[in-house]
């Protein structure tokens, strides 16, 4: 059984930067694709961020292009989503996923495709 737990939402003003963080514990991180998904009040989870196992692969959504990098440190057991330029619609509670299914190249963006999450972290981005 793998935990996650996310840090670092927060409020900010539009144009502002956070930096989301998700520990895993309970197995090495290296054997999971991790995302990060997100949710805002009054509609349904959307896909966010997503890495490989080995880091070498990674994929964003269209609305968080060129401004959401996604990353991981295996040897900490660290996924992190740098968020910049925010914007109002970006505000949604942000989740942490994990599943150990797929090669180490393999990138998941399916809701579907995920066994474990995380609580989620409040992200407000205010205009």
């Amino acid at each position: 059984q793998v935990q996650l737990v996310e840090s670092g939402g927060g409020s900010v003003q539009a144009g502002g930067s956070l930096r989301l963080s998700c520990a895993v514990s309970g197995r090495t991180s290296s054997n999971y694709a991790m995302g990060w998904f997100r949710q805002a009040p009054g509609k349904e989870r959307e896909f966010v961020a997503a890495i490989s196992r080995n880091g070498v692969s990674t994929r964003s959504a269209d609305s968080v292009k060129g401004r959401f990098t996604i990353s991981r440190d295996n040897p900490k057991n660290m996924v992190f989503l740098q968020m910049t330029s925010l914007k109002p619609e970006d505000t949604a509670v942000y989740y942490c996923a994990a599943d150990s299914r797929g090669s180490l190249f393999v990138v998941l963006t399916s809701i579907s495709s995920y066994d474990y999450w995380g609580q989620g972290t409040q992200v407000t981005v205010s205009s």
